[in-house]
């Protein structure tokens, strides 16, 4: 039995009579009357009890069309979360991210999404950047908002960047050169540094190694701390110059953010695999992609 069957049944048990079902789903007659001996057939029971002058309801023809609406209503839901889930409206997207360098958009685009797509279950994960990409490579999430890694097109993973990062110094306010509108990596030398630990933050570990390789000195680390919260909390307590991105300093933290010259920068970046893009994914990336384009994920001031 098919679920035309039903809709066959439906109609004539509705509108009690064959003829003016077949006017209503526009099919012969005949078609319709076989359509319920198939019915019976399948259920072994009779459904409808047909005269010349009239079509009645049997009592188990009454349950059939009370069942018969209610599967309807089911399969039409249905239908639609398979549509809704098509086209990323319906469904999960589990998200990995860095904390303060995501805090500026973060929580903004994550509302418009859920605005225009309230089907999608959105659940977050607050990682290391190591972590993220090798929680997105282990499919534990369906995407991540973190730091590149060189090894991402061996583990599958893809990338689009969303913003070149500067690297700077961060300092209390009251520090005597953190009024300056920059510093140059050789004003590192022979300073506390405090610079995320590399098994945590390879790129910005790395970018920082780099720089002072290149103003010809090797950098002496005070601390390097698991988390970049971490990291800004020891520059709060005096312990030395953090090594950071732009986009960590809020404008109301009592730190400063100054600019390292040569300008040096750590991409940003949203990573997924490339054997996993379901709809909500493709539709939280295009959502991130139109902000980026609209210059509306950091605000000006760290622009």
């Amino acid at each position: 039995m098919e679920l035309r069957h039903l809709r066959y049944f439906q109609a004539v048990a509705e509108e009690k009579s064959y003829s003016r079902a077949a006017r209503r789903l526009r099919v012969a007659q005949p078609a319709l009357s076989r359509a319920v001996k198939e019915v019976e057939a399948f259920l072994g029971v009779m459904v409808l009890d047909r005269s010349r002058h009239h079509v009645r309801l049997t009592d188990a023809g009454a349950l059939l069309l009370s069942e018969a609406a209610n599967l309807f209503e089911r399969w039409d839901e249905s239908v639609q979360r398979v549509r809704r889930t098509a086209q990323g409206e319906e469904g999960e997207l589990r998200l990995g991210y860095i904390g303060p360098t995501t805090e500026p958009f973060l929580g903004r685009v994550l509302q418009e999404f859920r605005t225009s797509s309230p089907k999608v279950s959105i659940h977050l994960e607050e990682r290391t950047p190591e972590r993220v990409w090798e929680m997105v490579a282990k499919r534990r999430l369906s995407a991540g908002l973190t730091r590149p890694v060189l090894s991402h097109t061996a583990l599958g993973l893809r990338t689009l960047v969303l913003r070149e990062e500067p690297l700077g110094l961060a300092l209390p306010s009251t520090h005597p050169i953190a009024s300056r509108p920059t510093v140059s990596w050789s004003d590192l030398n022979n300073q506390p540094l405090i610079v995320l630990a590399r098994r945590e933050g390879m790129s910005l570990h790395d970018a920082v190694m780099a720089g002072c390789r290149r103003a010809g000195f090797i950098p002496r680390f005070a601390h390097t701390p698991s988390l970049i919260s971490t990291v800004l909390n020891y520059v709060e307590a005096g312990s030395g110059w953090g090594v950071v991105t732009d986009s960590v300093i809020r404008p109301s933290s009592p730190l400063r953010f100054v600019p390292l010259i040569p300008a040096a920068s750590v991409p940003l970046v949203l990573v997924w695999h490339e054997d996993e893009d379901p709809p909500p994914l493709q539709r939280f990336r295009e959502l991130l992609l139109a902000w980026k384009k609209a210059g509306k994920l950091w605000p000006k001031i760290v622009e």
